[in-house]
């Protein structure tokens, strides 16, 4: 017996939250790309909070590719379980999907559900790739996809075709353009997709783009929960919490965050009652994402890894190592923030802290530690630069790097696979190596790609990594880990 329409009731006298809504009263005003894991435990949960009072705002889901999702949830009438994994955890019915559709069968129907007069939200969660961008932030032409779209604008493919084509249409209806949501984990996502959109229509489309550049928002948003995949554990405990099987159940974290910028135009849901922060300063609240909480999980990943702890909540459970990741975001990261309205930064610190201690999260440090190149220098380089010209301290803040480096040293000579788009060179600079700070600091600063010329020459810099670097060098466990970071204590 799976879930269903049918066996809510007796799921909900077994103590799991259900829709307390009539869903045959839902009318569908949002088309979602991207039904993964993440947007059915954030977005599509928040909506269901909302559905209980405004039945405005059911969700139409697109896949641009796999028919998966759909096939799992069509027999289960949209219905799926969430998961929430915290100390006490919890299992929540959510009811807001109110249809699947498969881009590449149906585009005719996805383009109808766009261009209705009720679809007052576009969102997406397709992943920075499923925006099809070149290096420099713009769409990228060549893409065949994008190419396919230019030229056969009636079945796109891609997500920024779907937008111009359902644009068009409404324009030439007379219909006020839908408020266009991207959710992705990318930085200033919304004048992004907008540069996308509006160099597609150019190309495509001219007479479209005053009224796209004049008529139609594009906020910026932030997001933040950890949803680890789905698996058969998962899909055990589910059933064995609603006595029915869930084809496809989620999980995550307590913990959720969304922010959204003050753009939005027309109807919209009752954002603030659902736990949404509707805000002029998303930049804020990501950079303080990116910094405080981003920051300290590369920090926990490569200094962890050197002690040999595989998960963030084991790695916290290293009282020197939760400490000194606490003094970092403290005392070394917090003094460069502004707080946004609407955010405390000592509270969120304190948040993310006891997100990291989380045992029900088995978030491995070396996933986190994949990348490094990329990731580093947003989540840590920018608050070395700005605390060098306060004349603040940055002995701390050079652990990270030290870490990555070491981290990087071990990958290479035990021949482990390293995971980063550097792996090439990255793995050239560390043959290099001979175990030397200053020597091995110098080879890994000529990273260009990574540190700029003014900041590798900063002899401050430089120096506080030899020091961090030469600290880490004989970190083989979580005593020797204890011993290092003792040096970094004051």
């Amino acid at each position: 017996m799976t879930l269903s329409t049918d066996s809510v009731a007796a799921i909900a006298k077994r103590g799991v939250k259900t829709p307390a809504y009539n869903r045959n009263a839902i009318t569908t005003g949002i088309v979602h790309f991207g039904p993964g894991a993440f947007h059915r435990v954030h977005q599509a949960c928040y909506f269901d909070d909302i559905l209980h009072s405004d039945p405005r705002w059911g969700i139409c889901e697109v896949s641009l590719h796999s028919a998966g999702v759909r096939d799992a949830l069509a027999p289960q009438v949209g219905l799926y379980t969430i998961a929430i994994l915290d100390q006490q955890s919890s299992f929540r019915v959510i009811g807001s999907v109110t249809e699947v559709l498969v881009a590449p069968q149906s585009p005719s129907s996805v383009l109808a559900r766009m261009i209705s007069a009720d679809t007052r939200i576009v969102s997406a969660t397709i992943t920075e790739k499923g925006y099809c961008l070149n290096k420099e932030g713009g769409l990228d032409f060549s893409h065949p996809d994008i190419a396919h779209d230019l030229h056969q604008p009636h079945t796109p493919k891609t997500f920024v075709g779907f937008l111009a084509r359902a644009l068009r249409m409404r324009h030439d209806l007379g219909r006020e353009p839908f408020n266009i949501i991207s959710c992705d984990n990318l930085a200033d996502n919304g004048h992004r997709l907008r540069r996308a959109v509006l160099e597609f229509v150019r190309s495509s489309d001219p007479s479209l783009v005053a009224w796209v550049e004049k008529e139609v928002p594009f906020p910026c948003t932030m997001v933040d929960s950890i949803t680890p995949a789905t698996d058969d554990t998962l899909r055990t405990r589910v059933k064995e919490a609603l006595g029915v099987e869930d084809l496809w159940p989620v999980q995550r974290e307590f913990f959720s965050q969304w922010v959204i910028e003050n753009k939005l135009r027309g109807p919209q849901p009752d954002w603030a009652a659902a736990g949404v922060t509707v805000t002029d300063d998303v930049a804020g609240f990501e950079r303080a994402k990116l910094r405080l909480l981003n920051g300290a999980h590369s920090t926990l990943a490569y200094t962890g890894s050197l002690a040999g702890y595989e998960t963030v909540s084991s790695a916290m459970s290293d009282s020197a190592l939760a400490n000194f990741v606490r003094h970092m975001m403290v005392e070394d990261i917090r003094a460069g923030l502004a707080a946004p309205k609407g955010l405390d930064l000592d509270q969120y610190i304190e948040a993310v802290l006891r997100r990291f201690r989380n045992p029900t999260i088995r978030h491995l440090l070396s996933q986190i530690a994949w990348d490094g190149s990329q990731k580093l220098p947003f989540r840590i380089l920018p608050t070395i630069a700005e605390n060098l010209a306060a004349g603040r301290s940055i002995a701390r803040l050079c652990v990270p790097l030290a870490a990555w480096f070491h981290f990087i040293r071990r990958q290479v000579r035990h021949e482990r696979q390293l995971m980063d788009p550097l792996a090439a060179q990255l793995t050239e600079l560390a043959q290099k190596c001979t175990g030397d700070a200053a020597s091995d600091v110098a080879i890994f600063l000529s990273l260009e790609k990574v540190f700029s010329a003014e900041l590798a020459g900063n002899a401050r810099f430089r120096t506080g990594l030899e020091n961090a670097y030469a600290q880490l060098s004989k970190v083989e466990s979580p005593a020797t880990l204890g011993e290092a970071l003792a040096a970094f204590s004051a």
